[in-house]
């Protein structure tokens, strides 16, 4: 679902101050790149290029764009500006940080200061598998990571803008395990209101239920949904199941309870994640300090703490014994198989 099928800007390619080092990611909806301005400094580049309203070959610059999907392309690529003219306002330790954005080859750039780490999907991947009775990530580490991801999200939101497509391959990890919240998706749901010929914009499991309709009223629990759905992956080792197949049939309730007799976590902290998934937008937290404030007690009940020196040398493991590669995911299924 949304993979990318245009061309990436050739390595070395100098554009708005900026020159080219190699794509680091793509999508459906965009394709990113490393780049370093005329200082050396290094930046990562993000590409408006929807492929399922734009061609481009190799060697080409400037997208072909057939008269039919003019119109859906420019209302995403305004929608694209002004979201990225949102987040330059926004100055927050825990939110990706929007340097410049610029026009060129008939589309938008996005300019984002570059990170060192790994996102929280690849700690996810590399854990999974050890068994229900042990879950997949450190409660600790859950709470640490995810009470500082709200504090990002909390200025997102004084600001007006929603995530909308919030999953642990969105939640980057710098070395010291400070996390760092990537990757919105508000342009590509205003992309999706123009009509069904373009691809889903949501991340199915990690989704709201509202998020499936159109001129559903989203808000704030939209998002809080898709943090019960990341924190339940953390716990899992995946998502759980998608808002439409629970519509119809409803199996989460009874994984969650699995999930809580299992002992791996403790039953506040599932019984949080479980408040995060409820199909009602009226029944789940209506803010994010809510939430925090709930996971906060339960941090103070468990005695964790906040990320530490140990916590940020696993992550630096992590980058020594792994390739670099992140990669835009639109599979919704923490890119593994079953």
């Amino acid at each position: 679902m949304g993979s990318q099928t245009n061309a990436p800007l050739p390595d070395g390619l100098e554009i708005g101050g900026y020159r080219i080092a190699r794509r680091i990611a793509s999508g459906g909806f965009s394709i990113v790149y490393l780049a370093q301005d005329a200082q050396g400094e290094q930046f990562a580049i993000k590409e408006y290029l929807p492929s399922s309203l734009v061609k481009r070959q190799p060697g080409e610059l400037v997208p072909t764009i057939e008269e039919k999907n003019l119109a859906t392309f420019r209302n995403g690529l305004k929608c694209f500006f002004e979201e990225g003219r949102a987040l330059a306002q926004i100055f927050h330790p825990n939110v990706v940080r929007v340097v410049n954005f610029f026009r060129a080859n008939d589309t938008v750039y996005m300019v984002m200061a570059y990170e060192r780490g790994r996102s929280l999907q690849e700690l996810v991947l590399r854990n999974r598998g050890k068994g229900l009775a042990k879950g997949v990530l450190a409660e600790r580490h859950i709470i640490a990571v995810f009470t500082q991801v709200m504090n990002g999200l909390r200025e997102v939101h004084a600001n007006r803008l929603l995530h909308l497509d919030l999953k642990p391959a969105n939640i980057y990890l710098r070395l010291d395990g400070t996390p760092l919240l990537l990757d919105f998706g508000a342009a590509r749901r205003a992309l999706d209101a123009d009509g069904p010929k373009l691809f889903p914009m949501y991340t199915p499991g990690f989704a709201a239920p509202e998020l499936y309709r159109r001129n559903r009223q989203l808000g704030p629990w939209s998002d809080v949904y898709s943090l019960g759905a990341s924190m339940f992956a953390c716990m899992a080792g995946a998502p759980p199941q998608p808002a439409d197949k629970r519509e119809l049939e409803d199996k989460l309730p009874a994984t969650i309870a699995k999930l809580a007799e299992s002992g791996a976590y403790s039953v506040p902290l599932v019984e949080l994640v479980a408040w995060c998934l409820k199909l009602s937008p009226l029944e789940r937290p209506q803010s994010v300090f809510a939430l925090q404030r709930a996971l906060r007690r339960i941090a103070r009940q468990s005695g964790s703490q906040p990320p530490n020196r140990s916590f940020g040398r696993w992550i630096d493991g992590l980058a020594s014994r792994l390739p670099f590669r992140r990669r835009e995911d639109r599979s919704g299924s923490l890119s593994l198989p079953g």
